[in-house]
């Protein structure tokens, strides 16, 4: 608990006490009254204050007006206790409530730790010197200790160690890395000593995208948060109304039509029950927190969720359509063969590595490692890169094309097909073709469990889009137990395929694209609801994204899904629960059945089990 909460539970012991002791003193008249204002102004003064303040700016409607009138309204009754204990228990709930929420914001603030106080960097004299994370330019080599927290995006220029990932994924396996490897922020070295080169900015690095991402997703609402907020609006000036109309119509009737005593005291009694019993806490403080709650358990799980309107969509999908390389497969690709060389197989893999060495891509990554030695940019002239197709460019001053069949069709050179699946790179060297290179790429570990946990999800198709050709795309769509897939898609077309599906499906129906590239930012913006792989995907799939997978594991799909489903379960369950109750009770206290304590029972009771409810969306490890 912190200082608040501690302050409220002393003042809602004391009260207990004062009106313990109270009940059993033979007490009446005046002394009565100023004895029980004690413990109410010590339970309620804060609520009075509240009130007062809401009623001078113009926002009367609220539960602290509620709670004000039916309380002062029964105390000028003589109903001391009844008041009194309304507010005390009214308090109790709040205080739990509090709680709650408190639990859940620190569920979500440990990713907090992941942000980091500082950054080593070396002095002239060897030194490690301390300095802000946000001094830290690009290209800049930091030190990492053991057990500190890397600070800032790079590649490992020298050692290699165990990274404990789990604030970010969610999982409790260390990752082992070393020279060469890149590595995030937020992530924990466990033993060796690190020098890195920093790749991005501090303020753009994993650890404060994720903070950024956390802190901002409880303003982007849900359409159930939306009608519940109108709900209030509308509801508590409603009933308040309402209530006037119980203490005031029929007393009048019966004195004016039937021309008997109009017994005042008893219909006032049953509208400041009505107030208390109409009080919509339950509805105000369970809805936002059971969001609050599944954002907060999805985060422990490694699936950041941008927006609790997010996280209603994510449970209405039935159609997951994914980007292949980089989302099913690693995207670490290797050279497998050269085929049909019309040169040496050496200086052809040279040939295509150097075309291709300015170029991010990991088939070209792949060209460049399997050349084995140090390449020369310098000896690159004339680069034009062509979306879908391949590279053309002058290396040493001769022409040579690196790409797929229509880069070959598009300059006017036949080629070889290739038996063997994978993707093929050819090859054409002053317009002459030269051979082609096997490249292919791993299928992620648990890529074929994450389509069989899809499907149990209550996913009715899934879709595979990629640039790849249809005979690498078919093998793994077949492998991994995938519905439809289409091949040899440019960005533009993979657009195009999504907006088909789109159309085929019915509105209550969610599509969700999941991607990784920068290629793949157009789709995830287009679909109902984007989904990037967080660790080595691009910024940019990540900015259009609306969920980021931490780990690039596709397996958390279907538990992001599973996750938002329990969480819209429990919004549902307590909205008929608390307006079930509500109404029943309402009746009940209009027809003068219903006293104060079941108004108390409809108000404070309700809310705590919707908290209770609520607060069950943090419990994510079994799903």
């Amino acid at each position: 608990m912190n200082k608040k909460q501690k302050k409220v539970l002393v003042r809602i012991i004391a009260a207990a006490v004062c009106i313990l002791v109270l009940t059993l003193l033979p007490v009446e008249g005046a002394l009565k009254f100023v004895l029980y204002m004690i413990p109410y102004l010590i339970i309620g003064y804060d609520i009075l204050i509240k009130a007062g303040k809401g009623i001078l700016n113009r926002q009367v409607f609220d539960e602290n007006f509620l709670m004000a009138v039916a309380t002062v309204g029964a105390i000028l009754l003589g109903d001391y206790t009844e008041g009194t204990a309304v507010m005390l228990f009214y308090q109790i709930g709040e205080l739990f409530q509090s709680y709650a929420v408190g639990r859940s914001r620190r569920n979500i603030s440990e990713l907090m730790d992941i942000r980091p106080d500082y950054a080593n960097i070396e002095g002239e004299k060897g030194q490690l010197e301390q300095v802000d994370p946000d001094e830290v330019a690009i290209g800049s080599i930091i030190v990492v200790q053991p057990g500190e927290k890397i600070p800032i995006d790079g590649v490992i220029i020298e050692g290699k160690t165990s990274l404990n990932t789990s604030a970010l994924t969610g999982e409790s396996v260390p990752s082992d890395v070393e020279t060469g490897s890149e590595v995030i922020s937020g992530c924990i070295n466990m033993t060796g000593v690190l020098k890195i080169r920093t790749t991005k900015e501090f303020g753009e690095s994993t650890a404060s995208k994720i903070l950024d991402l956390v802190e901002n997703a409880s303003s982007k609402k849900s359409r159930s948060e939306n009608f519940i907020s109108k709900f209030a609006k509308y509801y508590t000036p409603a009933v308040c109304y309402g209530a006037v109309a119980l203490a005031v119509l029929p007393p009048l009737c019966r004195m004016l039509f039937m021309r008997l005593a109009p017994e005042w005291g008893d219909w006032i009694f049953r509208a400041l029950t009505f107030l208390v019993i109409s009080c919509p806490c339950a509805l105000v403080i369970s809805i936002p927190l059971s969001f609050f709650a599944g954002i907060g358990g999805a985060s422990n799980a490694g699936v950041l969720v941008k927006g609790s309107n997010y996280l209603e969509t994510l449970a209405q999908t039935k159609y997951v359509v994914f980007d292949k390389t980089g989302t099913m497969t690693e995207g670490v690709f290797e050279v497998n063969g050269v085929h049909h060389a019309q040169i040496d197989e050496e200086k052809l893999l040279e040939y295509a590595a150097l075309a291709e060495c300015r170029s991010s891509h990991p088939i070209s990554k792949s060209l460049q490692r399997a050349c084995g030695k140090p390449l020369d940019a310098a000896r690159v002239t004339d680069v034009e890169e062509i979306s879908g197709n391949g590279v053309i460019a002058k290396v040493d001053g001769v022409p040579v094309a690196a790409g797929n069949r229509k880069l070959m069709e598009r300059i006017g050179v036949g080629c070889r097909d290739c038996h063997s699946v994978g993707t093929v790179v050819h090859i054409a060297v002053n317009g002459v073709y030269a051979g082609h290179i096997l490249i292919s790429d791993r299928i992620k570990p648990h890529a074929k469990e994450a389509i069989a946990a899809l499907k149990s999800a209550g996913v009715k198709r899934t879709v595979m889009l990629t640039g790849d050709t249809q005979q690498v795309a078919g093998r793994v769509a077949a492998e991994l137990g995938i519905d439809e897939v289409h091949s040899e898609l440019l960005p533009a077309g993979k657009v195009a395929q999504v907006e088909m599906l789109l159309g085929k499906k019915t509105e209550q129906e969610k599509l969700a694209f999941v991607g990784d590239g920068i290629n793949d930012a157009p789709v995830l913006s287009r679909a109902d609801i984007g989904i990037a792989m967080g660790a080595m995907g691009s910024d940019a799939a990540i900015e259009a994204a609306d969920i980021v997978l931490m780990d690039d594991d596709p397996l958390k799909i279907a538990k992001a899904i599973k996750i938002s489903k329990k969480c819209i379960r429990i919004v549902y369950e307590n909205i008929w629960f608390a307006i079930g109750i509500k109404v029943i009770c309402l009746v009940l206290g209009a027809a003068g059945i219903a006293n104060m304590w079941v108004a108390i029972f409809a108000d404070v009771g309700v809310m705590v089990i919707a908290v209770l409810n609520a607060i069950r969306a943090l419990n994510v490890k079994k799903l």
